[in-house]
């Protein structure tokens, strides 16, 4: 898939209000798009991660444990979509029989739909899919991975830092890999640029059961949520799936 020219036109700055008003409506369609797909797909948890680490590689097979846990709960399993430990982690969910969905982003590389989708959904703008990806989340498990996966994470704990969404349990997995992560953000407390309370708004750490406890004391407990998604009849004329 070729760049959108048209996006990033916009993005250049000022444009005539006909582009505006075009580029406007393409993204609400894209919202609309990705509300009709994901309306019934139950309360989820969202797993971030590289799109590069294949399956080969110990992250890929610690995301399919984990994912599989939390499947086990009752949670529908939700990512990006694409390869990598997005697909190990929609892999987890199916492997126990639980339900998997994607947000799948329009890139020239990389990103195809993986094989282990229930149920996904294209979408051509980052902005409307980091959306989608929160909209129907009850927590958040933060993988290796790069840029993007960083981006997601950086943006979802600032919406609860200043609880633009609910407090939400983030686990971030894989101690040594994200060392110096952890380390940046001690610099930043010293600093003064992010509050000591601010670390109690993620569980860090390398143990499973430990993430899989915490992510239920902080959703299913905290919330009295019931995992089982309202039966909602669905509107044909919507298109719309159970």
């Amino acid at each position: 898939m070729a760049p959108d020219s048209k996006e990033i036109q916009f993005l250049e700055g000022r444009q005539s209000r006909r582009k505006e008003l075009y580029f406007t409506v393409k993204v609400a369609w894209e919202f609309i798009k990705g509300f009709r797909t994901l309306h019934f797909v139950g309360p989820c948890i969202t797993i971030f991660g590289s799109a590069r680490l294949g399956e080969k590689t110990p992250e890929y097979q610690q995301t399919v444990e984990i994912a599989g846990q939390i499947s086990k709960l009752g949670f529908t399993i939700m990512t990006g979509g694409g390869p990598g430990i997005m697909e190990a982690a929609n892999r987890g969910a199916k492997s126990v029989g639980g339900r998997s969905v994607g947000v799948n982003i329009e890139l020239p590389f990389e990103q195809q739909p993986n094989p282990y989708l229930d149920r996904s959904v294209d979408i051509r703008y980052f902005f409307v899919r980091k959306v989608l990806l929160l909209k129907y989340s009850y927590g958040f498990v933060i993988m290796p991975g790069g840029f993007g996966t960083l981006d997601e994470f950086f943006e979802t704990i600032t919406l609860i830092q200043t609880k633009k969404i609910s407090k939400f349990p983030i686990v971030i997995m894989d101690r040594d890999y994200h060392n110096k992560l952890m380390e940046y953000i001690d610099h930043m407390v010293e600093r003064g640029t992010v509050s000591p309370s601010d670390k109690e708004l993620y569980l860090y750490t390398d143990s499973i059961d430990e993430a899989v406890k915490y992510i239920h004391e902080n959703t299913i407990d905290d919330f009295e949520l019931k995992t089982e998604s309202k039966r909602w009849k669905p509107f044909g004329w919507l298109f719309e799936r159970s």
